[in-house]
């Protein structure tokens, strides 16, 4: 049996959600990230791609830009075919059970990528093996590779995450989710949160990140209007007020949510905050036009690290622990 016959790749690592991370792998794919776009600005070639031989699956049955084009480019780039199924293309259409299409890409798949129209639970159906690697691109629970770029890109920013004062605005949504499950394990980190009426974090998400926040001597803190805000924040942070794929139920939703948009005014008491926007964007309701292309936006570089950190994801996802130390 020659070398290349005797090759096992080592034991998928999935991503479901924040929590299914290590504090130390969750601080080594942030740092990874920030990694790969220093090397792009500089210039430097791509590494030396460490999927070279494996395929990547990329399955999005929502709408996806920069979700799905990160993936796709970041698998190429580290050497991993790809391949792409819509909406329509999976058995799951016909009466096959989540479980036994799981099955099946597992036996050909190394890494699938997706973005469901399901419940968390479906991709957890995925990752009941060790073949191939499951990585959630959006859930309607959670969006848990937006909060690694986001973090990438706050890393990028100021150079750290510990003593970051972040000030998010807007629905209690995947992302909201995924940064309250990411930022309060980082050092005297504070995320407060301004969330209209009916619409905040779930409860046992915000009871935990309140803990884990308090425990490394940070905060979290949310309230539903915009009176007394934080000053001088480092972030501040909105999203589209109707997530892909969702609908509300009060025909009326936008009479509440209209305080919550994001205007210049905000950085009169935090004039050196940067605006971050996990996009799209529709300027006038989140945010308004001269915020979202004024000078304190990243929202923009924050898209583009959402490559960076979807290879520091797929990189991870197929090394061992005993490589990396974990």
């Amino acid at each position: 049996m020659t070398e290349q016959e005797s090759f096992v790749p080592p034991l998928a690592r999935h991503l479901i959600s924040i929590d299914d991370l290590t504090d130390r792998d969750l601080g080594a794919i942030v740092a990874r990230g920030a990694d790969f776009a220093a090397a792009r600005a500089a210039a430097v070639p791509d590494p030396v791609r460490p999927l070279a031989g494996l395929v990547a699956g990329m399955y999005f049955a929502r709408t996806s830009t920069r979700t799905r084009t990160a993936f796709s480019a970041g698998a190429l780039r580290l050497g991993a075919s790809v391949i792409a199924y819509g909406p329509g293309d999976l058995q799951t259409n016909t009466g096959e059970s989540v479980e036994d299409t799981g099955r099946v890409l597992a036996g050909m798949l190394d890494i699938l990528v997706a973005r469901t129209s399901g419940p968390t639970a479906e991709m957890r159906a995925w990752a009941r093996q060790q073949r191939m690697a499951t990585i959630n691109a959006m859930s309607a629970e959670e969006h848990p590779t937006q909060a690694l770029a986001d973090l990438t890109t706050m890393v990028q920013r100021f150079g750290r995450l510990d003593d970051l004062r972040v000030l998010y605005i807007g629905e209690g949504n995947n992302t909201a989710v995924a940064l309250a499950r990411a930022l309060p394990r980082f050092k005297r980190v504070t995320l407060e949160l301004r969330t209209p009426p009916g619409y905040g974090l779930p409860p046992e998400v915000r009871a935990r990140a309140e803990a884990v926040a308090a425990a490394n001597g940070g905060a979290l803190v949310e309230r539903h209007d915009m009176a007394a805000l934080p000053a001088d924040v480092d972030v501040v942070y909105t999203t589209r007020w109707c997530t892909t794929g969702t609908a509300k139920p009060d025909p009326a939703w936008r009479d509440g949510f209209a305080p919550f948009r994001v205007t210049e005014a905000l950085w009169a008491v935090s004039p050196g905050a940067v605006f971050m926007h996990d996009l799209p964007a529709h300027r006038g309701e989140e945010v308004t036009a001269e915020v979202l292309d004024g000078p304190a936006s990243i929202a923009f570089a924050q898209a583009e690290n959402k490559m960076y950190s979807a290879m520091a994801v797929l990189e991870w996802s197929r090394s061992s622990a005993a490589e990396d130390g974990s």
